[in-house]
């Protein structure tokens, strides 16, 4: 096999031989891809369609054990690592260019075990086979809101969804993890090993190692619940929104609401002369009893004159699914950004509205996230995830499908974020990174008062930053 050109943790490209890559793909379970291999572009790809760079080598693993054998490699070449779950962080931190790539998408194992209501998931699986591996006995790990994200990601990067009012965020119900460290060991984070690195692991992404194998709390939701799917004018979206952050205020736990100010889709319920236009949405899920949740969710249904309500009782695995055909792996480019709000003041309401009729692309979109309830509840010495106090995420989900349009994308998703940083607590969720073009600055709203034990713990199992492209906490 020839010569293979890999990324050194000084930054510098290095030549790793042919006959030690050749050592290393005959121990494998797995499957090594290079860049003349079939397959490469495909092993290569990741969710944003803006991020196009090429691994010095994909190692798709099988199992812990490739794992293992793919970090002791690393460690021996001096090589620094890319992580892929299921692939869908819109920053690109799964591949860089000349890197060596473990990618854990072929992981898919999941054990529910009903009686404890725990769960235990590898890697690489998705939201949405987690989801059809819980619901049949009941249960929901609270997770994203698009059933094709990776579970690792959104977990290590805290991850919102539709249960966290009553349940908390992934991070949250994240009880135990196996890692393979820097050093190519596997170690056990929780109870009934390193609490710390647990901690750790709770939004504080994939500084510490590879997590290969991951441990939920479960909770009992579904089959059915209630979502509300209301739309709205955009010249009503003022008085929408003001509408929103009083109803919020009055919710219970079981309800988590998000306000989308967007372009209308087009669908048969939406009429024909209002479609591409300027518009907002209320969503909401009760995840508890539905008829319960209807009663919840009336006033949200009940405000003004929508153009459409589709509000219904559903399988919660259909409310899971129901926007995954507006994020379109590879053929959506996107920048994502976020910021969080103590309160939504009119002038907050304003920018917003403004902002999202700016937008140079119908396909993107601005979500104000309502939050409190069980999420709040948590505090930093539960999880490295930071701060709880805001009462709103804002979203800024920059998403466009030609690439003519990636400068002005890009450039509305910045203006955004610097048009509602006067409003915004400055925390930032990083799960939401843009490309990464200020990590530090990203690191330090995130985690606040949590980033210096953050860096001990980097420090202790990532002395030498091997894992580094991600939210990177350097270890000095």
């Amino acid at each position: 096999m020839a010569e293979t050109q890999l990324r050194t943790l000084s930054g510098q490209v290095g030549i790793v031989a042919g006959t030690d890559v050749a050592a290393l793909r005959d121990r494998l379970r797995g499957t090594l891809v290079g860049p003349e291999d079939p397959g490469y572009d495909d092993a290569r790809a990741v969710w944003n369609g803006l991020v196009d760079r090429r691994p010095g080598l994909v190692l798709r693993c099988a199992g812990t054990a490739d794992v293992i054998l793919a970090v002791t490699f690393a460690r021996e070449h001096d090589l620094v690592v890319t992580v892929r779950g299921g692939g869908h962080n819109t920053g690109g931190s799964a591949v860089a260019d000349d890197a060596l790539m473990i990618d854990l998408s072929a992981m898919k194992g999941v054990r529910v075990d009903p009686g404890r209501r725990t769960v235990r998931a590898e890697g690489g699986v998705t939201v949405g086979e987690l989801d059809h591996e819980t619901q049949a006995f009941g249960l929901a790990v609270p997770m994203g809101v698009i059933s094709r994200i990776g579970i690792a990601g959104l977990t290590l990067g805290g991850g919102f969804g539709w249960l966290r009012r009553r349940y908390g965020l992934c991070c949250d119900n994240l009880v135990g993890a196996d890692v393979v460290t820097s050093a190519g060991t596997l170690v056990r984070a929780g109870t009934d090993g390193d609490a710390d690195l647990l901690w750790g692991l709770r939004g504080g992404g994939g500084n510490f190692g590879v997590v290969t194998s991951f441990d939920f709390q479960a909770h009992p939701v579904g089959p059915d619940v209630y979502f509300a799917y209301v739309l709205h004018r955009g010249e009503d979206a003022r008085a929408a929104l003001r509408f929103y952050r009083d109803w919020a205020r009055g919710a219970p736990d079981e309800v988590a609401a998000i306000a989308t100010l967007w372009h209308n889709p087009e669908q048969d319920e939406v009429p024909e002369a209002e479609q591409g236009r300027p518009g907002l949405a209320f969503m909401a899920m009760h995840c508890g009893d539905p008829a319960a949740g209807a009663e919840a969710l009336r006033g949200l249904r009940d405000f003004g004159a929508p153009l459409a309500d589709l509000s219904a009782v559903q399988p919660y695995l259909a409310a899971q699914r129901l926007f995954d055909a507006d994020y379109a792996a590879g053929e959506m480019r996107g920048y994502w950004k976020s910021r969080y709000l103590d309160a939504l003041t009119d002038e907050a309401v304003d920018a917003i509205v403004t902002l999202n009729e700016a937008s140079p692309s119908t396909q993107s979109n601005l979500d104000v996230w309502q939050l409190g309830g069980r999420y709040a509840r948590f505090t930093p010495d539960d999880a490295a995830y930071g701060d709880r106090s805001a009462a709103y995420l804002i979203g800024i989900e920059g998403k466009w499908t030609d690439p003519g349009v990636d400068g002005d994308g890009i450039a509305w998703g910045r203006r955004v974020f610097d048009v509602l940083a006067p409003f915004s607590t400055r925390a930032e969720y990083v799960n939401f990174p843009g490309l990464y073009e200020d990590n530090p600055a990203l690191v330090r709203a995130a985690f606040g008062g949590n980033l210096d034990r953050l860096r001990a713990l980097k420090k202790r199992y990532d002395p030498d930053n091997m894992f580094r492209f991600n939210h990177n906490i350097p270890p000095d």
